[in-house]
């Protein structure tokens, strides 16, 4: 059984920090790109973070770049999005995605999404 369980959202000042983790279960999890969205009430769903398979490559939103840093450990399935100078336009709810494109199928998975409120 397929699983992203994402876990590290909360309620955090303007300025703070947070990361956000994404566990992974149920596929190979190397395999995968992973990324994180976000959606903001009344808004699309975006995309914030990419990282590649091994880790190597790493792409940004702009709204987010110099602010916020995709990583992942292939050894616990697990991939995290440290959150720095959050500003209240990050509130949202983040979501992390597992993408893979192989043989001419592809291969998506999403966990429930965590909770950002930037607010004083």
């Amino acid at each position: 059984q397929v699983q992203l369980v994402e876990s590290g959202g909360g309620l955090v000042q303007p300025g703070g920090s947070l990361r956000l983790s994404c566990a992974a279960s149920g596929f190979t999890f190397s395999s995968y790109v992973m990324r994180w969205y976000r959606q903001a009430p009344g808004k699309e769903r975006e995309l914030v973070a990419a990282i590649s398979e091994t880790g190597v490559r790493r792409n940004y939103a702009d709204s987010v770049k110099g602010r916020y840093a995709i990583f992942r450990d292939n050894a616990k399935n697990t991939s995290y999005l440290q959150m720095n100078r959050l500003k209240p336009e990050d509130t949202a709810v983040y979501y992390c995605n597992a993408f893979r494109s192989a043989y001419g199928y592809e291969y998506a998975y999403w966990g429930q999404g965590t909770q950002v409120t930037v607010s004083s």
